[in-house]
């Protein structure tokens, strides 16, 4: 244990001396939690630009536009005499979509002749064009049922019979654990902590190669006793205790003051935690034992961070990607930590749920062992090549 005090100390004293890890173990992750979360704040994009071609301009189609305003989603900002002028709008990004109301349309609906109305919206942001397609589809729909609930109250029907006319079947819908639809909570909870992750990887590998690249890997080991477990234990453990206070005050602020919904408890939160940090610095040994340069491991750490986003299985399911992608996500452990935060912790499942998960964190932790004897041997016997 002094052994590894002493080389604990040592590199303690090296993280003081260098700024770059006080920037990216503590400055950088919480910038990023802060941003995250504040860009986010409103859980879903509000009042975002929608313009109408209304070119029947009666009472009732001016009701219509009306209620499309009213939406909190949707703005209408801007009118527009043609399609034409429209739709170069909608290809200049100044609206999301444009809702086209045809000349005659009023009349066809009072002669019970089913008028078109069209709406024109853009995927090239998939959130913002979806949530207004949705706005722009209900109040067609509404629309549509108001002009048929006019018609039949004047035909005598009551409204109970108006109401099974309109709505055969009632829809009864459960949003499960997030029914405010709100971003902030499923997206936050998998950027920041893939944030946390890439600076762990980097860290670890760039703390391990400046022992090259600084001439002091020798020293290392001989204040170790040459003894590659204890120098990797000593070097690791003031990394592993500034970053599980970073993620203890990520926690702290995402569930507690933000209030993120976490029915799996705190005890859950704290283990996911601690094999988050630990499991992302056996990776980060793992790797630069396995290319033991500080160029190549830090980018082999980087590009697999980078990718662990895609593959995590937040923005696109990965049970529709190919079939060797999906093989192919069990390599990150930012793809782990996601199922088991979402099993465990957002919906309250046991942890039993995700064992193997678990176990897959388990084995980044240990996968250091595959290379120990190439990293002293790195250490004792390679000379750095810039």
């Amino acid at each position: 244990m002094n052994t590894i005090l002493r080389i604990a100390l040592r590199e303690a004293r090296t993280m003081l001396k260098h700024p770059i890890y006080g920037f990216c173990m503590v400055i950088f992750p919480i910038l990023v939690t802060i941003f995250f979360t504040s860009m986010m704040s409103d859980g879903q994009p509000l009042d975002l630009p929608v313009g109408i071609v209304d070119q029947d301009n009666t009472s009732t189609t001016r009701s219509l536009v009306r209620r499309l305003d009213a939406f909190q989603n949707s703005e209408v900002t801007s009118y527009y005499p043609t399609v034409t002028e429209a739709r170069r709008a909608l290809q200049q990004n100044k609206i999301y979509g444009f809702l086209y109301i045809p000349r005659g349309t009023t009349d066809a609906i009072l002669a019970s002749r089913q008028p078109k109305i069209s709406f024109y919206y853009s995927l090239t942001s998939i959130a913002g064009g979806n949530m207004v397609f949705k706005d722009m589809k209900t109040i067609a729909v509404l629309g549509s049922a108001a002009v048929g609930q006019a018609t039949m109250q004047a035909h005598g029907f009551t409204d109970e019979q108006i109401q099974t006319l309109l709505q055969p079947i009632r829809l009864d819908m459960h949003q499960v654990q997030n029914p405010w639809t709100n971003y902030n909570i499923y997206l936050s909870t998998m950027l920041i902590p893939g944030v946390l992750m890439l600076f762990i990887f980097l860290i670890t590998a760039y703390s391990i190669g400046t022992e090259l690249k600084f001439g002091t890997s020798k020293q290392w080991m001989s204040l170790a006793g040459n003894n590659i477990m204890k120098a990797l234990v000593g070097k690791l453990l003031p990394q592993t205790m500034v970053f599980m206070a970073v993620n203890a005050f990520y926690n702290f602020y995402v569930f507690g003051v933000l209030n993120f919904p976490h029915p799996g408890g705190v005890f859950v939160i704290v283990l996911l935690a601690v094999l988050q940090v630990l499991a992302a610095q056996g990776f980060g040994v793992f790797v630069f034992g396995l290319m033991p340069s500080l160029r190549m491991s830090m980018s082999i750490c980087s590009l697999w961070a980078v990718l662990s986003f895609s593959m995590a299985g937040s923005a696109f399911p990965i049970m529709a990607m190919d079939g060797p992608l999906q093989s192919l996500s069990w390599l990150f452990p930012l793809r782990h930590y996601y199922m088991i935060y979402q099993t465990c912790v957002f919906n309250g499942y046991s942890l039993l749920e995700s064992w193997f998960h678990l176990a897959a964190l388990v084995a980044f932790l240990l996968l250091p062992w595959l290379v120990l004897k190439k990293i002293k041997n790195a250490m004792l016997t390679y000379v750095y090549i810039p």
